[in-house]
């Protein structure tokens, strides 16, 4: 019995060294991008509320009004970089940021 070693096989210690930085820089922009959106979520409860949004009648409803801007930001996100993902493709992503 002949044992074959095939090169297309998933043993992560065979992955090519660009691979892992592409997934380890990937990784670490995903983890930065969630810590932001943890950030502004706890700062929207606890400071947010009372300094943008004082002239509230309740307590939740300043809270409620914070909370909203954190879901604008954190729909508006994924949608920005659908359109400017498509438009950088299209003209080239340096003279997207250049413009």
């Amino acid at each position: 019995m002949t044992v074959h070693n095939d090169p297309g096989a998933s043993d992560p210690a065979s992955a090519p060294t660009g691979l892992k930085r592409v997934v380890v820089a990937s990784m670490a922009g995903t983890v930065v991008e969630w810590y932001e959106f943890f950030l502004y979520g706890t700062a929207a409860t606890l400071v947010f509320n009372k300094i943008f949004f004082a002239q509230s009648d309740s307590v939740y409803g300043a809270i409620f009004a914070a909370f909203l801007t954190y879901a604008v930001g954190f729909v508006a996100r994924p949608l920005g970089g659908v359109v400017f993902g498509h438009f950088g493709d299209k003209f080239g992503r340096k003279k997207l940021l250049q413009f």
